[in-house]
Parts: C-alpha cells; structure tokens; sequence
C-alpha cells in the first residue's frame, strides 16, 4: 500500500476545497440575502483575504519551523468547524465582519497547506502533482453544483449547514493524512524573509497580483453576474462545476503538456486567456452564456497556478518551501482578493457588473504583458540564495 497515503491526501484535498467552495460561491448571496449592499459584500468579501495575508505566511512558517504540515492542517481544520458553527448565530455587518476574519484565519491555510503538501508529496512519490492536486478541484467542483440544488430546498440562508458538514469531514481526513519529512536544516524568521525580498520573485508575484485580483474578483462575484443576469442559484452551481471540471481535466494531463514550455511561458499565456475570458464574460446578456465560457476556466487558472506554483519551486530552497508555497498562495488568493473585493464593490454600486468584467480584462491584459517583458529580461530560473 505505498501509495495509501496518496489517496488519503486526495481525499482530503476534495472536502478541503469542498469547505472553500461553499465560502466562495454562494455566501456572497448568504449577505445580499440578509439585505446587505454592494459595497458592505465587497468589503467582507475583502475581510477574508485580507486575514489571509496575516494567516498563510504565519502557518508556512510554522510549518517549516516544526517540519510538519499535518500538524498545521489539523490545528486549522478544527478551527475552521468551530468558526463555521459560531457563523450560525452571528447577524449583521458588524458580526459578520468579525466572523469572516477569524473564518479565513483557519480556512485559508487549509489549503494552502494542502497544496503544499500535495507538492512535496509528488516529488517523494514520483507522482504528478496535478494529479493530485485535481482531487481538490473535483471537490470543488461537485460540492458548488450539489450546495446550487441543496439551497433551493433548505434557502440561502442555512448555508453553514453543509459547510459545517464539509468542514468535519475534511477534518476527519486530515487526521490520516501522512507527513513528508522535510530537511534538518533549520528554519529562522531570517531566512523566511530573504524569501520576501528576493527582487526575481517579487516581480513575478507584481504582474501576478494584475491577474489573480481578476480571479479573485469573478470568484466574489459570478453568483451575483449571473443572478443579474436573470439566473438561479441552481445555476451557479453549474457554472461552477463546469469551470472547475474543467480545471481538473488541466491538472490531470499536466504530465502530458507541462513539459513542453517553461512554467513561466504557460503563466504568461494564460493571463491573455484570461483577459479575453473576462471581455466576453462583459458582452454576456443572458445567464446560460456564462455555462460555456466557464470553460475558459480550466484553461486559465489551472495552467496558470500549476505552472506558477512550479516556478515559485524551483525558485526556493527545500527547507523553505512551505513557506514559499504559501507566499505564492497568499498573493493569489489573499492580497488579490482584498482588491478583487473592494474594487467589486465599488464597481458594482457605480458601474454595474458589465463594466467590471471590461475593466477586469484591461488588468488581465497589464499583466500578462508584464510577465511577457519578465520573462524576456530574467534567465530560467536561478534559485534564492540559501
């Protein structure tokens, strides 16, 4: 049973990103149903990320500190049940905006932990990482079309149910899953912040924040695009599962086609996909457009985080990797989405959605040739000093 533990990181990895999910696709509607505005929904939309940026460098460091992610996961797991049961008795702004704080401060590292996890165990096993790592975009993916149905039964407003459900479940993986022993070499806050403020790499993660604050800013507001648009919550539910089964199609074949390009080639292209996924997206007038364009998704943030977080790899010495994994994380998802968030909003209540879409395409597009231009004036991929 050599690869016992593989399986059990896989199931992990799907009730993990089944957790996420819910959070991501549908509580957006939890507030607008409880009559919160735009702008309130952008902000607490941007108060997860924002204790993200505080909780994944804390967790990657710890992880690396003590050699042991599983640890980390478990301790971030029971958090994340005890923060979603507490969610059931909070109400208005004011509530929510703490609860969404503490939420992501143990959700987030769940899995970004995970993923790195899932990394390290590839390279032990000889096992693609993307295979792997689509078992959580299969999670993703099953659980946003199921919540789409069991909401239309059960009503928006009981979403931690099947959060609650999901958050157990992951935690009760979590307990089997098997470490990677990492290296003897010690891990100081010092070494840990050469990471930061390596000039190669903070460029990189520069021209990616002008993509991932476009991700992260459809990831808020999808549900509500096509509820304007005159669709149901059934309905996002399968705009999801189409886009994240597309992605894990991606993350499936990654041994076949990720070889052939530099990472960086991949990355680059994939932020042009995206500016040109989310200029279509703009020009939608009905909700049943957004189904085959969530296909684009697949293409765009699975060749663009697979070979983005491949990159960050080959860039950081083995006993730091947890934390440049998750530094990599916390600039997609967390300082991305603090921005994808608040400009949303802001959008949102001045503009509408169409014009966030178009604007979206422009930073896309900033980025992808930004990373264009990196690419030409940076040789491979020279690893930080250790």
């Amino acid at each position: 049973m050599e690869y016992r533990s593989v399986y059990r990181l896989m199931a992990y990895l799907f009730f993990a990103y089944s957790t996420m999910t819910i959070v991501m696709s549908y509580i957006p509607l939890y507030f607008q149903a409880d009559g919160l505005s735009g702008n309130q929904v952008g902000i607490l939309m941007a108060i997860g990320p924002f204790a993200t940026i505080i909780a994944q460098p804390f967790w990657g460091y710890m992880s690396d500190k003590y050699k042991t992610i599983k640890r980390m996961i478990i301790i971030s797991a029971c958090g994340v049940v005890v923060a979603t049961f507490s969610f059931m008795f909070m109400s208005q702004f004011y509530g929510y905006l703490v609860m969404m704080f503490i939420l992501f401060l143990f959700l987030s590292p769940l899995t970004a932990l995970g993923d790195s996890l899932s990394q390290k165990t590839a390279t032990l096993k000889s096992v693609s990482f993307g295979r792997i790592r689509m078992w959580g975009s299969l999670g993703f993916a099953t659980t946003s079309l199921l919540t789409g149905y069991v909401l239309l039964v059960i009503g928006v407003d009981r979403l931690m149910i099947p959060m609650l459900i999901m958050a157990t479940l992951a935690l009760i993986m979590a307990l089997s899953i098997k470490d990677v022993k990492g290296t003897n070499k010690p891990v100081t806050i010092i070494s840990a912040l050469k990471i930061g403020l390596d000039r190669k790499l903070m460029l990189f993660l520069l021209f990616v924040v002008f993509i991932s604050i476009t991700h992260r800013a459809n990831d808020s507001y999808l549900g509500l695009y096509i509820v304007d648009l005159g669709g149901v919550e059934s309905l996002i539910g399968w705009a999801w599962f189409i886009g994240v089964s597309a992605e894990a199609l991606v993350f499936a074949t990654s041994p076949l086609w990720f070889k052939k390009w530099q990472p960086l080639t991949f990355v680059t292209v994939a932020g042009f996909i995206y500016s040109i996924r989310w200029l279509l997206m703009g020009l939608a007038t009905a909700p049943w457009m957004i189904l085959p364009l969530q296909l684009a998704h697949g293409i765009t943030f699975g060749m663009f985080y697979i070979a983005g977080f491949q990159f960050v790899n080959k860039l950081i010495p083995e006993h730091l990797q947890a934390t440049g994994h998750v530094l990599f994380i916390t600039t997609f998802f967390g300082l991305s989405g603090i921005f994808g968030s608040l400009f949303g909003g802001w959008m949102i209540d001045g503009f509408g959605l169409e014009a966030l879409y178009y604007c979206l395409a422009v930073s896309a597009l900033v980025g992808a040739v930004g990373l264009m231009v990196f690419k030409s004036m940076n040789d491979p991929t020279p690893t930080i000093a250790k």
